[in-house]
């Protein structure tokens, strides 16, 4: 994994809009309807040279595929992963989600009208059969897609995203939850190996450590820190072999506009996000019930040489950040843990469900893109002056 050694590094957390074309038949394919499936894979193919382009151009060094064949960074697995049925008319609702909603409820039902615009509606997967990897073709083309999209174009490192094995689905078939957990593990872990076999830094998608630990009234405090100590174990155990400086772990909060009333402070997550092994934790910043948490690593241990990736561009308001304020939040992290171990990143994916309607319009990313640039090299000639 390259770090901020001359300069400070700019990268992303993944997800980015699918061209509207792309979605249309995406959306025909995720439905069951006919759909020209040769165009479709073209279409993906160019889809991703054209972002890894957009991503270049921005400002942007650590680049990705845009997850532009997934219609979300979580449920793309439902193709993936053998074993699982999908649950008629039963949307996906993390408890931490609902706590909210019941807390803002007239707020949150105009604000999930606007799921209408998904290409497909995220339904929880039940498991009803042994859990293994079957998704080889489909990985081997989106690597096939990146490593193309990169040729030529001198990028500073790119990563392909994976999602962690938990929060998709309910078990109906292993003996209990624990077991079910680490059979998704070790099927996920054939896509983790690839990913890094291919030459790409893995990042593993986990917002469901911070949904395990968050407020659920079906739950005690206490089962609830049993709870994500497992996962943090399972999910270890299913990177075991790679080397951490092979993996960046994207943690986030999950819902998107709203008040966010109910997150949790993330100097209760660190301690445990930490003991997953990676090299670089990518984490929300930009978003402003968590913006003054950078004081927290004055006094939480590192790894020597742990990268942190600071969420300096909010996924959930089209607002611009300014440059000099993300140079300064650059300052604040590298003078706690030096500037070789900052890469300005963003809280979350602009587009983690493929979607009409995402939540920041595509041309305020590739804006907000261009201020992380700016600030990266705002505060790289102060660093390195």
């Amino acid at each position: 994994m390259q770090r901020s050694s001359e300069r400070i590094l700019t990268t992303h957390v993944g997800s980015l809009a699918r061209p509207r074309d792309l979605l249309e038949v995406m959306r025909e394919k995720e439905h069951g309807r006919p759909y020209d499936h040769d165009g479709y894979v073209k279409r993906v193919t160019t889809a991703v040279a054209d972002v890894v382009s957009q991503q270049v151009d921005a400002g942007i060094d650590v680049v990705t595929d845009g997850e532009m064949g997934k219609v979300s960074f979580l449920t793309y697995v439902k193709d993936r992963l053998s074993g699982f049925d999908t649950a008629s008319g039963e949307k996906l609702m993390p408890p931490s989600w609902q706590v909210e909603i019941d807390a803002f409820p007239e707020y949150y039902a105009g604000y999930l009208g606007k799921y209408t615009e998904q290409v497909s509606p995220m339904t929880t997967m039940v498991c009803t059969g042994p859990v293994t990897y079957v998704g080889q073709e489909q990985l081997a083309t989106d690597i096939a897609n990146l490593r193309a999209a990169l040729d030529g174009r001198g990028v500073t490192e790119a990563f392909l995203p994976s999602t962690s094995p938990s929060g998709f689905g309910r078990n109906e078939h292993y003996g209990s939850s624990g077991e079910y957990l680490e059979a998704v593990a070790e099927a996920l872990r054939e896509e983790y190996l690839a990913i890094v076999d291919a030459g790409f830094l893995l990042q593993v998608d986990d917002p469901w450590l911070i949904e395990y630990l968050s407020e659920n009234p079906a739950t005690t405090p206490e089962q609830r820190r049993a709870d994500a100590e497992q996962h943090v174990e399972i999910l270890t155990h299913a990177l075991r072999g790679i080397p951490r400086e092979k993996v960046r772990l994207h943690t986030c909060y999950g819902l998107n506009h709203g008040p966010r009333v109910h997150d949790l402070d993330l100097r209760d997550i660190a301690p445990l996000m930490l003991k997953i092994p990676a090299g670089a934790y990518s984490f929300e910043v930009a978003n402003p019930r968590h913006q003054h948490e950078w004081k927290i690593w004055r006094d939480i241990p590192l790894e020597p040489g742990t990268i942190l990736i600071p969420g300096l561009l909010g996924h959930a308001t089209n607002y611009v950040e300014h440059p000099e304020l993300i140079a300064d939040q650059i300052e604040l992290y590298a003078g706690i843990v030096g500037r070789e171990n900052v890469i300005a990143g963003a809280d979350c994916g602009f587009s983690s469900r493929a979607s009409f309607a995402p939540e920041v319009h595509p041309s305020v990313v590739w804006e907000k893109f261009r201020a992380l640039s700016a600030g990266a090299r705002m505060a790289s000639e102060r660093l390195w002056s």
